[in-house]
């Protein structure tokens, strides 16, 4: 189990730039219609641990399906660095895509599928 600790990353053209403070353990690779095709490896966080340091103003966002999760991404480069929404349980999260945080190295990591397509 890794410790939690405070990470930056962003999108690749920079504008988009966050920090949150997460732990690289619990990681998730959703098989559903859209991350299957994103190939985005996912940390949860509270919205407490989540801060947007800037580039909300370049930011689009793609809702689908039951349309509870928004899918940020940058207008400029594209790349879709966290989305956020609530849990079953209604409480507010964000989902970091670690490929997009700064400093680590995503074959390294060991996360496991999530089965979003049957929900």
């Amino acid at each position: 189990m890794s410790e939690t600790r405070k990470w930056t990353g962003g999108c690749h053209c920079g504008r988009v730039r966050f920090e949150a403070e997460l732990a690289l353990d619990g990681l998730k690779i959703c098989n559903c219609s859209y991350c299957q095709k994103r190939g985005s490896i996912m940390g949860f966080v509270p919205i407490g641990a989540f801060r947007l340091l800037s580039g909300k103003d370049q930011e689009a966002e793609y809702l689908f399906n039951k349309k509870k999760i928004h899918h940020t991404f940058c207008q400029e480069c594209g790349i879709g660095s966290y989305s956020y929404g609530t849990t079953p349980s209604g409480a507010s999260m964000v989902a970091i895509n670690v490929r997009c945080l700064d400093g680590v190295d995503a074959a390294s990591l060991t996360p496991t599928l999530f089965d979003g397509r049957s929900i």
